[in-house]
């Protein structure tokens, strides 16, 4: 884990500066979605994980001043992969690393100000693209959720199973018109998962310098 951490920091070094910058010191809270299975998530200037045939999602809030948000950038890195999977598959779509993002129409957006993670991802007004790192899937390619109702959230493949450390700088809103139709509401959630529960295998990943503009 240790060198996950230097790695994420000299790539974090190497990006341009921007507006929107989101800690990842303060805010975060797990949520599991098995009585039984937990990552384990280390929080600080980065977001480190460790999943042992486990899966679980560490969520914030973002702050209304950035529900206007329509874009993203950020470094991952995967020391210890899962092997490549089918994320069209419902149970059987591990991967490595995701990245969350959780819209809702700005007319609805202040009376969710306090909900949870379940309470949004069971609201039918909330849209969610995922971003993922692993499957075996072209980079860009949107894949309807297997869970949840249908049409209200998608995967975006960015790159696939497998070790490295990269980072990425993706448009919101040409992702979410192409996902979805139309344009996006006020972003009010993100979200982290490490999923290697399908497969039994281990991830060691982290993720760092998320920036939103």
């Amino acid at each position: 884990m240790r060198q996950i951490l230097a790695t994420l920091t000299a790539i974090s070094l190497a990006l341009p500066a921007a507006a929107g910058p989101i800690s990842f010191a303060n805010g975060w809270q797990e949520q599991r979605l098995s009585l039984f299975s937990s990552n384990d998530y280390s929080f600080g200037n980065t977001l480190s994980m460790a999943s042992d045939g486990s899966v679980s999602i560490a969520w914030t809030r973002v702050s209304q001043s950035d529900w206007g948000s329509r874009g993203a950038s950020w470094a991952w890195t995967v020391e210890q992969s899962v092997p490549a999977t089918n994320l069209a598959q419902k149970g059987g779509d591990d991967r490595n690393i995701s990245l969350y993002f959780v819209f809702v129409p700005e007319s609805v957006a202040p009376s969710l100000q306090g909900a949870n993670i379940r309470s949004l991802l069971g609201n039918d007004d909330v849209r969610i693209i995922q971003y993922a790192w692993g499957g075996n899937h072209g980079r860009g390619q949107v894949i309807p959720s297997p869970y949840g109702p249908s049409g209200q959230g998608v995967t975006i493949a960015l790159r696939q199973a497998g070790t490295g450390s990269h980072s990425e700088s993706v448009d919101l809103a040409a992702d979410y018109a192409r996902a979805f139709g139309g344009q996006p509401g006020a972003l009010v959630g993100l979200a982290v998962s490490g999923d290697s529960d399908d497969t039994d295998s281990m991830i060691r990943a982290a993720i760092g310098n998320l920036v939103l503009r």
